[in-house]
């Protein structure tokens, strides 16, 4: 079982910017491709933003496009998905996954309110 800790998250104004980070519990951007998702509201689907391949292929979504950039750093074992501009629209509780083959895993989610 792989945990993935999320933090950064918080309250900011339209505007501004925010740089998520992600931490597994083990060493596996090697075997796994990482990705950031968020969820608007309870219920609803969780959309994805971005995701990173353990070759370091990275692909975005409409939703991440041109305003936030996902990377990692290998030698401190961290995800980051930095987010500039962001706009009322980006509040959701984003969420850092993990995934090889069937087997998916998901960090706790960590809030990010935008303020107009």
């Amino acid at each position: 079982q792989v945990l993935l800790v999320e933090s950064g998250g918080g309250l900011v104004q339209s505007g501004g910017s925010l740089r998520l980070a992600c931490v597994p519990s083990e060493n596996i951007f090697s075997t796994h491709s990482m990705a950031w998702y968020r969820q608007g509201a309870p219920g609803k689907e969780h959309v994805l933003l971005a995701r990173i391949f353990s070759d370091g292929r990275i692909i975005y979504t409409d939703s991440a496009k041109g305003r936030f950039t996902i990377s990692r750093d290998d030698a401190n074992n961290t995800m980051y998905l930095q987010m500039n501009n962001l706009k009322p629209e980006d509040t959701a509780v984003y969420y850092c996954n993990a995934a090889r083959y069937q087997h998916v895993f998901w960090g706790q989610g960590t809030q990010v309110t935008v303020s107009s």
